[in-house]
């Protein structure tokens, strides 16, 4: 109860209108005032005898029966009111989104068009991505010449975001197998009981291997567990400077970029998702944030409030005032007129 008192924050009044009654107080104390002014005067010739007593004995303190009657008069609007300390609970019904990002970390993500280059430019755009996605649980795949589950669909992002941090080219056989990083992503989905699954696939080339899955077996995978796809393709248009070990070091050369647009256009078409070109960071950054906006989590909150009501206490006062006005004015103050 004293906890409830000190949380002002959370006190609401039943009844507010009650405390205009407090405008009564003022009226009452002017007519405590006029009915002093109003009392018979008995006029003296001098004032130095009742100088040594004024202000002493029991009438210097019977305005304080007055106070009292003022304080109860409050306590008994503030009762009426209904003081009551709200406490509201809140229970939220969260259903998330299952999806799987499909990187391709191919030696062509080492090209600079991005900066410092794609592949780290791809890497700190899905940590942020993933660090607006709270209640989905995410998975990540690798593929290049073959592909690789690094992390399966999890709730625990933190896991998820080191094993994105981890990544890097020449992990595995250089290439490109699109199909296969459709594939391993469909594997890592197939169970999983969300009504919302999601393929975030990313790629800045062509797929020249088709062994043991080509694309267009994945597609109809995917198809077949009514996963969405949203496709990326990365890389600016025309060419881009690659870094290319030499006899001489690495240099760096200027190679065509050469992505396959149709492909991912049908890919994300098929299966009600969408298709994107990413030629720099900050367009790469607004795809992410274009995905992010697109598939919403469906967030139910349900608040609860629960009243304890508080006037008792300020009642019980206002009677402790009543009474002991009641009892000092017949008793200690009795005699005096």
């Amino acid at each position: 109860m004293m906890k409830a008192f000190l949380d002002w924050k959370h006190i609401t009044f039943a009844h507010p209108f009650y405390f205009a009654l407090l405008l009564l107080i003022p009226v009452m104390i002017w007519l405590q005032n006029k009915r002093r002014r109003n009392n018979p005067v008995l006029r003296v010739t001098t004032t130095s005898g009742l100088a040594r007593v004024a202000g002493k004995g029991k009438a210097a303190y019977r305005p304080a029966l007055f106070v009292l009657r003022i304080i109860a008069m409050v306590l008994l609007i503030i009762s009426l009111a209904r003081p009551q300390s709200t406490n509201t609970t809140t229970n939220s019904d969260t259903e998330g989104i299952d999806m799987v990002m499909a990187m391709d970390v191919s030696g062509s993500m080492l090209a600079e068009d991005f900066k410092p280059n794609r592949i780290e430019a791809a890497k700190q755009t899905a940590i942020d991505f993933v660090s607006k996605r709270p209640t989905d649980r995410i998975g990540l795949v690798i593929f290049s010449g073959e592909s690789f589950s690094m992390c399966p669909i999890t709730i625990d992002h933190n896991v998820l975001k080191d094993q994105l941090s981890q990544i890097k080219t020449g992990m595995m056989v250089d290439g490109t197998c699109i199909g296969m990083g459709m594939a391993t992503a469909v594997d890592r989905l197939r169970n999983s009981k969300s009504k919302s699954k999601v393929i975030i696939l990313m790629t800045d080339g062509v797929n020249n291997v088709s062994v043991p899955i080509s694309p267009a077996t994945a597609l109809e995978v995917v198809k077949a567990y009514k996963i969405k796809v949203y496709t990326i393709g990365v890389g600016t248009h025309g060419q881009a400077p690659i870094p290319v070990p030499t006899p001489f070091g690495t240099q760096k050369q200027m190679m065509p970029v050469d992505i396959d647009e149709p492909l991912l256009k049908q890919v994300a078409t098929e299966t009600g998702g969408k298709y994107f070109r990413a030629t720099n960071n900050q367009s790469l950054q607004a795809i992410y944030d274009d995905i992010d906006k697109l598939e919403k989590s469906n967030i139910e909150v349900t608040s609860y409030k629960h009243y304890t009501e508080l006037f008792f206490p300020f009642t019980m006062l206002a009677i402790i005032c009543i009474v002991l006005e009641m009892l000092l004015r017949y008793t200690v103050f009795r005699s005096i007129t």
